[in-house]
Protein backbone atom coordinates (compact mmCIF):
# COMPACT_ATOMS: atom_id res chain seq x y z
CA UNK A 1 0.00 0.00 0.00
CA UNK A 2 2.90 2.44 1.09
CA UNK A 3 4.41 1.79 -2.75
CA UNK A 4 1.51 2.50 -4.22
CA UNK A 5 1.27 5.67 -2.45
CA UNK A 6 4.87 6.65 -3.19
CA UNK A 7 5.22 6.03 -6.61
CA UNK A 8 2.00 8.41 -6.78
CA UNK A 9 3.59 10.67 -5.38
CA UNK A 10 6.28 10.69 -7.24
CA UNK A 11 4.85 10.44 -10.61
CA UNK A 12 3.04 13.57 -9.57
CA UNK A 13 6.60 15.18 -8.02
CA UNK A 14 8.30 14.40 -11.48
CA UNK A 15 5.16 16.00 -13.11
CA UNK A 16 5.32 19.21 -10.79
CA UNK A 17 8.82 19.70 -11.70
CA UNK A 18 8.40 19.85 -15.27
CA UNK A 19 5.30 21.87 -15.03
CA UNK A 20 7.71 24.03 -13.41
CA UNK A 21 10.42 23.82 -16.26
CA UNK A 22 7.68 24.64 -18.91
CA UNK A 23 6.63 27.53 -17.18
CA UNK A 24 10.01 28.87 -17.03
CA UNK A 25 10.56 28.42 -20.43
CA UNK A 26 7.25 29.57 -21.95
CA UNK A 27 8.28 32.91 -19.65
CA UNK A 28 11.44 33.03 -21.35
CA UNK A 29 9.80 33.32 -24.66
CA UNK A 30 7.30 35.98 -23.38
CA UNK A 31 10.15 37.72 -22.41
CA UNK A 32 12.29 37.87 -25.56
CA UNK A 33 9.17 38.37 -27.53
CA UNK A 34 11.22 41.69 -29.01
CA UNK A 35 14.30 39.86 -29.51
CA UNK A 36 15.15 39.98 -32.56
CA UNK A 37 16.48 36.43 -34.20
CA UNK A 38 14.87 34.77 -30.51
CA UNK A 39 13.25 31.46 -31.60
CA UNK A 40 10.87 30.26 -28.96
CA UNK A 41 11.19 27.03 -27.49
CA UNK A 42 9.38 24.33 -26.26
CA UNK A 43 9.40 20.67 -24.98
CA UNK A 44 7.09 17.72 -25.12
CA UNK A 45 5.51 17.28 -21.65
CA UNK A 46 3.52 14.15 -22.36
CA UNK A 47 7.06 12.55 -23.52
CA UNK A 48 9.34 13.89 -20.40
CA UNK A 49 7.42 12.68 -17.90
CA UNK A 50 7.08 9.33 -19.51
CA UNK A 51 10.86 9.44 -19.71
CA UNK A 52 10.93 10.61 -16.35
CA UNK A 53 8.70 8.30 -14.75
CA UNK A 54 10.73 5.97 -16.36
CA UNK A 55 14.23 7.24 -15.44
CA UNK A 56 15.27 8.30 -11.62
CA UNK A 57 14.57 11.15 -9.77
CA UNK A 58 12.65 14.45 -10.17
CA UNK A 59 15.73 16.66 -10.45
CA UNK A 60 17.03 14.54 -13.28
CA UNK A 61 13.50 14.78 -15.06
CA UNK A 62 14.15 18.77 -16.10
CA UNK A 63 17.42 18.54 -16.88
CA UNK A 64 16.39 15.15 -19.25
CA UNK A 65 13.53 17.83 -20.67
CA UNK A 66 16.65 19.70 -22.41
CA UNK A 67 17.21 16.61 -24.22
CA UNK A 68 13.43 16.95 -25.70
CA UNK A 69 13.53 20.58 -26.36
CA UNK A 70 12.40 21.89 -29.56
CA UNK A 71 12.21 25.25 -31.30
CA UNK A 72 8.57 25.98 -31.56
CA UNK A 73 7.22 26.65 -35.52
CA UNK A 74 6.70 30.20 -35.92
CA UNK A 75 2.79 31.05 -36.73
CA UNK A 76 3.74 34.15 -39.28
CA UNK A 77 7.45 35.39 -40.38
CA UNK A 78 8.73 37.93 -38.91
CA UNK A 79 11.27 40.40 -40.52
CA UNK A 80 13.35 40.18 -37.40
CA UNK A 81 13.73 36.47 -37.03
CA UNK A 82 11.68 36.53 -33.87
CA UNK A 83 9.57 33.31 -33.77
CA UNK A 84 7.55 34.15 -30.10
CA UNK A 85 3.51 34.30 -30.85
CA UNK A 86 2.35 35.80 -28.21
CA UNK A 87 -1.35 34.49 -28.24
CA UNK A 88 0.02 30.91 -28.55
CA UNK A 89 2.64 31.68 -25.50
CA UNK A 90 0.02 33.28 -23.25
CA UNK A 91 -2.27 30.12 -23.93
CA UNK A 92 0.41 28.02 -22.95
CA UNK A 93 1.75 29.90 -20.09
CA UNK A 94 -2.47 29.79 -18.61
CA UNK A 95 -3.05 26.25 -19.66
CA UNK A 96 0.39 25.13 -17.74
CA UNK A 97 -0.95 27.11 -14.90
CA UNK A 98 -3.79 25.87 -14.61
CA UNK A 99 -2.05 21.86 -14.56
CA UNK A 100 0.45 23.13 -12.21
CA UNK A 101 -2.16 23.69 -9.74
CA UNK A 102 -4.15 20.67 -10.27
CA UNK A 103 -1.19 19.03 -9.86
CA UNK A 104 -0.58 20.40 -6.54
CA UNK A 105 -3.63 20.63 -5.83
CA UNK A 106 -3.19 16.50 -6.34
CA UNK A 107 -0.29 16.11 -4.02
CA UNK A 108 -1.62 18.03 -1.42
CA UNK A 109 -5.30 15.95 -1.34
CA UNK A 110 -2.94 12.96 -1.07
CA UNK A 111 -0.83 13.83 1.59
CA UNK A 112 -3.74 14.62 3.29
CA UNK A 113 -5.78 11.85 3.13
CA UNK A 114 -2.65 9.62 4.45
CA UNK A 115 -2.60 12.10 7.70
CA UNK A 116 -5.89 11.48 7.76
CA UNK A 117 -5.87 7.96 7.43
CA UNK A 118 -3.03 8.09 10.61
CA UNK A 119 -4.72 10.17 12.73
CA UNK A 120 -7.89 7.83 12.50
CA UNK A 121 -5.84 4.90 12.98
CA UNK A 122 -3.74 6.13 15.74
CA UNK A 123 -7.00 7.88 17.76
CA UNK A 124 -8.64 4.36 17.19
Amino acid sequence: MINRLTDSLNFQTEALVLRAERQRMIASNIANADTPGYVARDFDFAKALREAASGSGAGDAARRSGAILRYAAPAQTNLDGNSVDMDRERASFADNTVKYESTLRFINGSVRTMLDAMKSHSGG
